[in-house]
C-alpha cells in the first residue's frame, strides 16, 4: 500500500491547533488512531506511520469560552480504496447511529437508545466489536450523566446533550466510529454536530 509520510502524532498537533483556532479556549484531545490502532477505542495518537488505504478514527474535543464542552469523531479512508468488509460494517455502523439518534426523545430510557445501535451492529454480525457504551452526557464536563447504555433505566429528559458513538472494532486490523453530540428536546432530538456522517477518504 505504501506509507503517506505522517504518523498519527503529526495530525492530531495540527488538529489541536485547528480546535483553538475555530474558538475554543482548550483542546482537552485529540485522538487520531489509523490501521490496527483504530482497533482500539481508547488509543492515544503515537507514532505508527498512516498507510495508503487506512481507516483512521479521528475523535477531538474542546473547552469553549462559555465553559461547555465539545466532542465529535469521524472516521476516514487514506486512499481511494478501504481494505476487506471495512465498507460493509462501516454501511451498518451508520445505520446504527441513525437509529440511536432517532430514539431520543422524553420519556425514553437512556438503554433504549443503547439498545437501538447495538441491536442493529449485533444482527449484522458485529456485535462482539462493540466494545463500549453507546454515549455519555457532556455539558461542563466531557463525561457525565446521563450515560447511554444497557442497565442504565433513567428516562431521557428535555435538555439533557449526550453523545451517541457507536463504534465496532476489528481487533488488530482496523476499526470505525461514528460520534455526534444530541439535545434531548420537548419534541424530539437535536443533532448539534453539522457534518456529514459518510465515510471520507482523503
Amino acid at each position: 500500500m505504501g506509507t503517506v509520510g505522517v504518523v498519527d502524532a503529526m495530525p492530531a498537533a495540527h488538529i489541536a491547533a485547528a480546535i483553538r483556532d475555530a474558538g475554543h479556549t482548550r483542546t482537552d484531545f485529540v485522538i487520531v488512531a489509523s490501521g490496527p490502532n483504530a482497533a482500539s477505542p481508547h488509543h492515544s495518537s503515537g507514532s505508527r506511520v498512516v498507510e495508503r488505504g487506512d481507516p483512521v478514527v479521528v475523535d477531538i474535543g474542546g473547552t469553549m469560552p462559555s465553559g461547555y464542552r465539545s466532542d465529535c469523531t469521524r472516521t476516514y479512508v487514506i486512499g481511494a480504496s478501504a481494505p476487506g468488509d471495512f465498507v460493509d460494517y462501516y454501511t451498518v455502523l451508520q445505520a446504527a447511529q441513525q437509529s440511536a439518534v432517532a430514539r431520543v426523545r422524553p420519556g425514553v430510557p437512556a438503554e433504549t437508545v443503547d439498545a437501538a445501535a447495538r441491536t442493529r451492529i449485533a444482527a449484522a454480525g458485529y456485535g462482539q466489536m462493540f466494545l463500549h457504551r453507546t454515549g455519555h452526557g457532556i455539558d461542563l464536563e466531557t463525561h457525565e450523566d446521563p450515560y447511554i447504555v444497557a442497565g442504565n433505566t433513567d428516562v431521557l429528559e428535555e435538555g439533557m446533550a449526550f453523545s451517541i458513538e457507536p463504534g465496532i472494532y476489528q481487533s488488530g486490523s482496523h476499526g470505525a466510529r461514528i460520534e455526534d453530540i444530541v439535545v434531548c428536546t420537548a419534541t424530539g432530538v437535536r443533532r448539534l454536530n453539522t457534518t456529514d456522517t459518510d465515510l471520507i477518504y482523503l
